[in-house]
């Protein structure tokens, strides 16, 4: 196992960070490593806003579900599936009203690219001796967050990302085994229930000790709860009111 390895399977989601600043060349450099992800076709279809505003960071650790680390952090990042920079590009060489930008093919290449350079960004950092947290929170008021941030047309906030070094040293939450997620020539369902059950085992007894048995739920158990209740169910309409998943239909009239 090389050095490389080693980083990407130690991470820890880090939600204390000491008085330790991240420095303009750092981040410059993390956000340089964001861009060396890949991306479909060059589009590159993601921005990225710095947040350093304390008003507005206050704001958003508000709207993001109450997290304290969202203001308390050295950096903090908002992801941003970007498909209006695309349009600008467009309309360099035509009618914009002419392409297709809100998609669901778009949508997706939009998110997976934001995502993908912002893992990237999360190793670079991790591996200068910071930590990081997602902050998934940012959706659950996403049109306000928005605005705040004043998101044009088809572009949306994916997630928010913490960054700073770690005041603090969480344990390495176990991951589902090997056989659960790799499937070979075809999707086996009949090999899923002996390494779930293995790990159900494995969640209660990490779970239990980290909770001093507070918590002793397994990990199925805590995915149905988790899937007993909607969640976010306002994505949707905010993703059309940004003009995503715009109908093919009426683009082709």
């Amino acid at each position: 196992m090389n050095d490389v390895i080693k980083l990407l399977t130690n991470h820890r989601s880090i939600r204390k960070y000491s008085e330790q600043p991240v420095t303009d060349e750092q981040l410059e450099s993390i956000i340089s490593a964001a861009q060396g992800a890949s991306t479909s076709s060059n589009m590159q279809a993601y921005s990225i806003i710095r947040v350093t505003d304390q008003d507005v960071r206050q704001r958003l650790s508000v709207l993001a579900d109450n997290y304290s680390y969202v203001m308390e952090c050295p950096v903090f990042l908002v992801w941003c599936a970007d498909l209006y920079r695309l349009r600008q590009a467009y309309q360099q060489h035509g009618d914009p009203e002419q392409g297709y930008f809100g998609t669901m093919e778009n949508l997706i290449v939009a998110t997976v690219d934001a995502t993908l350079a912002a893992q990237n960004a999360a190793v670079a950092a991790e591996s200068m001796g910071m930590g990081i947290v997602y902050i998934g929170g940012i959706r659950t008021n996403i049109a306000e967050v928005a605005e705040l941030l004043k998101l044009p047309k088809y572009v949306y906030p994916v997630f928010g990302m913490c960054i700073g070094y770690p005041d603090q040293a969480p344990g390495l939450r176990p991951r589902l085994p090997r056989e659960a997620i790799l499937h070979e020539n075809t999707y086996q369902p009949d090999k899923l229930p002996a390494p779930l059950a293995d790990y159900d085992h494995t969640m209660k007894e990490y779970i239990t000790r980290r909770t001093d048995g507070k918590r002793t739920s397994t990990w199925s158990e805590d995915m149905a709860n988790k899937l007993k209740a909607p969640a976010r169910m306002h994505m949707l309409r905010f993703l059309e009111s940004q003009g995503f998943l715009e109908d093919q239909e009426d683009l082709d009239k």
